[in-house]
């Protein structure tokens, strides 16, 4: 005997097995057709390369991370597995929402910033000053990656006499979060000369009987010698790769240590948890051994080119000494005695040869005058023009014997000649010892002989 069943028997009795058999679940895909109602449920499609599942969830599931929900993201769901029996078809009823890969990590990553952040790991105000000039170091890192490589190359060309106490770590993977957190206690321990100390000690060695290529440019130290910083590094990577730096237990042990630490992890554009909490964050693993040498690499400059920097000194000085010996010079010959005199010599010449060149324009103008008078004279009344133009002549003859020798001599000046040739002397370097030279005064003439 048949047994028939209607739609809506069929649907609920797959519903029934459905929720049975598979009940609650974890599902990964790819969301699609995100479509939010004013309800507040929503509604969207989880697809991979070769199916694809209806979901929704209600406004009345408190789930946390809802707003991560968008087209494209990959996400794992939670949920129960049934069927909406209006279409006949199975769905997925959400109860929990997590990123799925990176996005997961970026999620948690986000979540540890801001707990460590809000307890202070992070603060400014804690984070301490790094060592000018560090003798010694300790070093955290893998010793089979680049970074290590990196920073024992930049150590050795910047400051080969820098110690460094590496404990190796792994730097990725599972268990590697602990071992670095670890590495950092134990270089605290060392550096305060506990007696774990000896352990680091072999944890050294080993790493150079390891890396027999690089071993020489790890130095020993006693027990008790005290580190002035830590270096924790890696090479670059991806999130996943990089992610023993963004766990709680490196950022404890970070906040935790006595030592000034300085954090290289990654490529500069990556962060981490680790950058965060350490007194000083490097942008790549060379940057840091440049940044921890820098001080002394520049002390080293600095004597190195000390006595090419003196030499220029001491040159610079000799040329500002001869340039003020240079202007002193100048200033003391533009206001020597000689020069004032010379300068007085050549005014008088000056002067001397404007008064000949006026007697000899005075005598061809007033010749000229004499000239038009004779003229005049006989064209008009003898005795009369005569008295005028005599008068006329003594006038004249004033203004010229103002302007002679003798009036020049009567106010103090003397003229100096050869007493042989009568040439007026200008220049007393013309004048040899012995000569005879004649002086002419207002009242009469001196004449002597030079001595030099």
């Amino acid at each position: 005997m048949r047994k028939v069943l209607t739609v809506s028997e069929l649907t609920g009795t797959v519903r029934a097995l459905l929720e049975k058999s598979l009940g609650s679940v974890w599902v990964s895909g790819e969301i699609t057709n995100l479509r939010a109602q004013s309800s507040g449920h929503m509604y969207f499609t989880l697809k991979d390369a070769g199916a694809q599942l209806s979901c929704v969830l209600f406004s009345r599931e408190k789930v946390s991370q809802r707003e991560l929900l968008a087209d494209g993201q990959k996400v794992l769901l939670q949920g129960d597995v049934t069927v909406y029996e209006a279409r006949g078809q199975y769905q997925l009823i959400v109860r929990a929402v997590e990123l799925q890969g990176v996005g997961a990590l970026q999620v948690a990553f986000e979540k540890l910033k801001q707990k460590l952040a809000a307890e202070g790991l992070f603060a400014a105000e804690r984070k301490r000053p790094l060592p000018r000039y560090p003798q010694r170091i300790g070093l955290v890192t893998s010793p089979t990656g680049a970074a290590i490589r990196d920073v024992l190359h930049v150590v050795q060309r910047r400051n080969p006499g820098l110690e460094i106490i590496l404990v190796p770590a792994r730097v990725q993977g599972d268990g590697a979060a602990r071992e670095i957190a670890e590495a950092i206690r134990l270089l605290n321990e060392f550096s305060v000369g506990s007696s774990r100390s000896d352990e680091a000690q072999t944890s050294k060695s080993a790493i150079g009987h390891r890396q027999p290529a690089i071993s020489h440019s790890l130095r020993t130290s006693a027990p008790t010698e005290k580190l002035d910083l830590i270096l924790l590094t890696r090479g670059g990577g991806s999130l996943e790769d990089l992610w023993a730096f963004n766990e709680e237990p490196v950022a404890r042990a970070i906040f935790e240590s006595a030592v000034p630490i300085v954090s290289a992890v990654g490529h500069e554009i990556d962060f981490t948890i680790a950058d965060f909490v350490a007194d000083f964050r490097a942008a790549t693993p060379s940057a840091a051994a440049e940044i921890i040498t820098e001080d002394v690499f520049a002390s080293r400059e600095f004597v190195a080119s000390a006595p090419e920097l003196l030499r220029r000194a001491a040159w610079r000085g000799f040329e500002d000494a001869a340039e003020n010996y240079t202007q002193l010079g100048g200033r003391l010959a533009r206001l020597h005695p000689r020069r004032r005199l010379d300068e007085s010599l050549q005014r008088l010449d000056d002067l001397s040869s404007g008064l000949l060149r006026g007697l000899k324009t005075g005598t061809r103008s007033r010749g000229l005058v004499l000239q038009n008078l004779a003229g005049r004279f006989l064209r008009a009344k003898p005795s009369l023009a005569l008295k005028a133009r005599r008068e006329t002549l003594r006038q004249l003859e004033k203004r010229l014997n103002s302007l002679g020798p003798e009036q020049v001599l009567a106010r103090g000046y003397s003229i100096t000649t050869d007493a042989a040739t009568g040439k007026v002397l200008h220049d007393a370097a013309t004048v040899t010892a012995g000569q005879k030279i004649r002086t002419r005064l207002k009242q009469g003439e001196l004449l002597s002989r030079t001595e030099n």
